[in-house]
């Protein structure tokens, strides 16, 4: 599986909706998640690739990761995976 199919099969679960309602292009805010889904969204995110997302719940514009869209987010994680790994 790759990271942004995974990505999304994450985005989904939490948002609650089908695989094929999460594209890369679709925005977290449009998909439906709340505060805590975006948390448990990222929390989700670190377990499943053992890394520490930058993320603050209480101002998450200032934290440095984009979560604007669900393909920001994908390339925000290869980031992170490619980093620990190098």
């Amino acid at each position: 599986m790759t990271i942004a199919h995974h990505i999304r099969t994450i985005i989904a679960e939490q948002a609650v909706l089908d695989l094929a309602d999460v594209s890369l292009d679709s925005r977290l805010d449009a998909l439906g998640l709340d505060s805590l889904g975006l948390v448990e969204t990222i929390f989700a995110i670190e377990e499943a690739y053992d890394v520490s997302v930058p993320f603050n719940a209480n101002d998450p514009a200032a934290s440095g990761f984009d979560l604007s869209t669900v393909g920001s987010v994908v390339m925000a994680v290869e980031r992170l995976v490619a980093a620990k790994a190098a």
